[in-house]
């Protein structure tokens, strides 16, 4: 079945209001009955200012990249666009042809 996925790159640091970026932004997804979404981790990474982003000293995070992954029709992609951005202050959004095969 094709499909689009909406990927959100953000920094795990990043917060609206009390809670982290990212989950802000998995339950707005899930507001919106978007089919799927998944916050993952990167070890490293870097942005539009190319400061790298990964593990620190000791393990302790350097502010490590997160990118939110949701999967759902274009259409419905689409619509949750202007909440997102809403909460986005910095970030890279980008939307992808996908095959859903199970």
């Amino acid at each position: 079945m094709p499909a689009k996925a909406l990927l959100i790159f953000v920094d795990e640091n990043d917060r609206w209001q009390e809670i982290p970026l990212y989950e802000a932004l998995v339950q707005n997804l899930s507001r919106h009955h978007i089919s799927g979404a998944t916050a993952i981790r990167g070890l490293m990474g870097f942005g539009i200012h190319r400061r790298i982003h990964r593990k620190g000293l000791f393990g302790v995070a350097d502010d490590k990249p997160v990118t939110i992954m949701a999967i759902d029709e274009e259409a419905k992609l689409r619509a949750v666009i202007p909440a997102v951005k809403l909460i986005i202050q910095e970030g890279l959004m980008v939307m992808v042809d996908v095959e859903v095969v199970s």
